[in-house]
C-alpha cells in the first residue's frame, strides 16, 4: 500500500492513462485489442479522432511489434467509421513523435482527420485555430454515439 502511494506521488499518470482508466471522461469512437480511439476535444475539424495504444509509451519506437500492428489496425478501424459517416476516403493521419515534434501528451497517439471537398484541403498545421476555446462536449458526445454505431 505504502509503495503504491509513493509511486502515485512520484509518477503522474498522463492525460491518456487517466482517460483509459476512466478517471477522465472521453468521447469514445471505438476500441480493440491494445488500442482505444476517442474524439479530440479540440478538433481541427469535425470527426478529429485520436487513436492510442493502451500501454503508455511516449514514442513509436517504444512500442512492441504487435502493439504497432494493433495501433495501425485501430487507425484503419477508425477510418472506416469516419469514412462511412463523412462520406470520404481521404484522411490526414499524423503522429507527433516526442515533445520536440509537438507532442503535447507523452503517450503515443495518432491523429485521424476525415477530409472532405468542402474543408479547404489545407495541411494539418493550417487547421490549427488561434487560441484555445472550451470543448463542446454535447456536440462531441452526439458525434461519438453516431460513430460507435457505424459498423
Amino acid at each position: 500500500m505504502k509503495k503504491d502511494i509513493v509511486r502515485s506521488l512520484t509518477v503522474m499518470a498522463t492525460l491518456f492513462e487517466q482517460i483509459l482508466s476512466g478517471d477522465i471522461p472521453s468521447h469514445r469512437v471505438a476500441s480493440g485489442e491494445g488500442w482505444y480511439a476517442f474524439l479530440d476535444i479540440f478538433p481541427r475539424r469535425e470527426g478529429h479522432t485520436l487513436v492510442i495504444p493502451v500501454r503508455p509509451v511516449q514514442r513509436l519506437a517504444d512500442l512492441e511489434q504487435h502493439e504497432h500492428a494493433a495501433l495501425m489496425q485501430g487507425v484503419i478501424s477508425v477510418q472506416a467509421r469516419l469514412s462511412a459517416h463523412f462520406q470520404t476516403t481521404d484522411f490526414t493521419v499524423c503522429v507527433h513523435d516526442g515533445p520536440l515534434a509537438g507532442q503535447e501528451v507523452p503517450h503515443v497517439h495518432v491523429h485521424v482527420l476525415p477530409r472532405t471537398v468542402d474543408d479547404g484541403g489545407g495541411t494539418l498545421m493550417s487547421m490549427w485555430p488561434p487560441g484555445r476555446r472550451e470543448p463542446d462536449h454535447e456536440r462531441l458526445g452526439a458525434l461519438a454515439l453516431l460513430l460507435q454505431d457505424v459498423k
